[in-house]
């Protein structure tokens, strides 16, 4: 009786542990469900209100349109759209370029040399990423018209590095930090300089972490609205956040327009996102565990 006693006990335990566990599962697959709604959703009704007419949106409004229509996406593309994804393209390419190339040297200076305010620099790269947008576009705007780029896209490829270099250094610190150093020691006792490490052993090594910070970045300057909007006047040479958002009449909106407009802007991170993603996970978890 008493061994009786003793096992119920114990079943009912790992009975509370089985429910527990069978508990853990549905939240989260519930979670999963949930968060992946509340993503999908919104691209869903972007593309059904691209697809409708604009009597079907302003008037006789449909959950699902009555016709395909696909004239928003024709003069989306016989318009400036295109111009607009060259100019976002370019400016976001060379501004992730610049940020990696010398993101990748501070971020090894700072880790793996030894030399007086290198604790300083790396808090002030900090300190940098987190001021606002909106206290520096007057500063920032001065020295552009005070050098003559004012209404370029070179002005917009100076600027950016001003935020996305800083994220990139500080995230490639601590992928570096998680490299052996005795594999560089190594290299530099079999006379490899600093620069043969860097780019012989670092870099390739640090390859899923490059992917992630090379897409944090190109994502970062394909979204910035503020800059853009103040820096570049001209209608041809605009990005396309801030063509987006300028689409419109006195008081009209043309919806259909700018739903389509968003989808397609949306298409080049999601691709790349999606291409990458091993290594986006690769990079992370290199980043996540210190080693």
């Amino acid at each position: 009786m008493a061994v009786a006693a003793q096992a119920r006990p114990r079943g009912s335990s790992r009975g509370g542990l089985r429910s527990i566990g069978t508990g853990w599962v549905i939240a989260t697959y519930a979670l999963l469900i949930f968060f992946t709604l509340w993503t999908v959703v919104p691209f869903f009704w972007m593309f059904l209100a691209s697809v409708k007419t604009n009597k079907e949106i302003y008037q006789d409004f449909t959950f699902l349109p009555r016709q395909w229509y696909w004239g928003h996406y024709y003069d989306l593309i016989t318009g400036h759209y295109g111009s607009w994804m060259r100019n976002s393209t370019t400016v976001s390419v060379a501004a992730t370029l610049l940020s990696i190339i010398l993101g990748s040297f501070g971020a090894y200076a700072i880790t793996r040399l030894q030399f007086t305010g290198r604790s300083v620099i790396a808090r002030g790269l900090v300190f940098t990423y987190l001021l606002p947008a909106s206290l520096l576009f007057i500063p920032l705007f001065q020295i552009v018209a005070g050098v003559g780029l004012s209404n370029s896209v070179f002005s917009l490829m100076l600027i950016y590095p001003s935020f996305t270099l800083p994220f990139c250094t500080w995230m490639l610190m601590s992928y570096f930090k998680n490299i052996p150093i005795e594999l560089e020691e190594a290299a530099l006792i079999d006379g490899c300089g600093r620069l043969g490490v860097l780019f012989r052993i670092v870099l390739p090594l640090a390859a899923p972490a490059l992917v992630v910070v090379c897409l944090f970045s190109f994502t970062n300057a394909w979204n910035e609205f503020l800059y853009a909007l103040v820096f570049i006047s001209s209608r041809e040479q605009q990005t396309v956040t801030v063509g987006l958002a300028l689409m419109q009449g006195e008081d009209v909106f043309y919806w259909g327009k700018m739903m389509a407009g968003a989808l397609l802007t949306a298409l080049p991170p999601v691709i790349m996102y999606t291409l990458a993603q091993r290594l986006v996970i690769q990079g992370l978890t290199m980043g996540g565990v210190k080693g």
